[in-house]
């Protein structure tokens, strides 16, 4: 790998993708061992260069030697082309990069709702800021990606349950939109952040049926392994309202949703 030298990282130090993918970087040598700086820790002479409000965004990229800086995607790829040119120069053909520059900001304006922190309260924490479209875009990719495994693990699980996309994309935008409105004058200000949250949960669970599809057993199997996950997700609901603050009342309007939703699939379907 050649290092690229005499620039600084300033990498989310609260977010464990942040800090697995930059200490990955001085790991190979694309960095050097001085390569990367905490947000949290950054120094007043780094400070003084970049923009912060800009940063939390954006990850932000220090070159030392002309006193400048870059953000985001661009950051990545001057890092990955010093070492590897041939696959920065395709990542930033026209297209490509339109759509590396929306994944980028898709997965940065809601890993906060991916990955939560406790720590995240903390005014010098590196918290990006609200965006309606990437947020409502996040929302929407899990309730499609979800409601499309669930039909086809629901044909698994017996009481003549067929597989049914519009039936399960009804249940999980019933799901958003009963939180929304029964919790709507508690969340107060919370209330996007906690449905971030509450659809990583569900991307949780969609994830972790996916291993049972490529599986043959009898449908007792896959309601005991459906049971399983639901208790996960529901150990993973109250970890997260914990860390928004928020007390036991979204986890026991979301259970109360998820089993009504449940039981009158079951009974229709008799």
């Amino acid at each position: 790998m050649k290092t690229l030298q005499n620039h600084t990282l300033i990498y989310d130090n609260e977010c464990p993708m942040c800090a697995i993918y930059s200490k990955g970087f001085t790991k190979c040598g694309m960095l050097d061992d001085n390569g990367r700086e905490a947000f949290t820790e950054i120094s007043l002479e780094n400070r003084s260069i970049i923009d912060i409000d800009r940063a939390k965004n954006e990850i932000a990229l220090i070159d030392h030697t002309q006193n400048k800086v870059v953000y985001g995607l661009d950051s990545l790829l001057l890092i990955i082309g010093n070492s590897f040119p041939l696959l920065e120069k395709a990542a930033r053909i026209k297209l490509l990069y339109w759509f590396f520059r929306k994944l980028y900001s898709f997965v940065s304006y809601n890993r906060k709702q991916i990955i939560p922190s406790a720590k995240n309260q903390n005014e010098n924490s590196c918290v990006p800021g609200f965006n309606l479209r990437y947020r409502m875009a996040y929302m929407a990719f899990v309730v499609f990606f979800s409601a499309y495994i669930l039909s086809l693990f629901s044909g698994k699980l017996g009481f003549n349950l067929s597989h049914n996309f519009l039936r399960e994309l009804a249940v999980c935008l019933g799901q958003i939109l009963w939180q929304s409105y029964f919790l709507k004058a508690y969340l107060k200000d919370k209330i996007w952040d906690y449905l971030g949250n509450m659809m990583t949960v569900s991307l949780i669970g969609t994830l972790l049926l996916i291993p049972a599809l490529m599986t043959d057993f009898t449908p007792v199997f896959y309601n005991i392994y459906f049971g399983v996950v639901v208790s996960i997700m529901f150990l993973e609901h109250i970890r997260r309202c914990k860390i928004l603050k928020l007390n036991w009342l979204p986890t026991i309007s979301w259970m109360l949703f998820r089993m009504t939703a449940l039981a009158l699939i079951i009974l229709y379907s008799l």
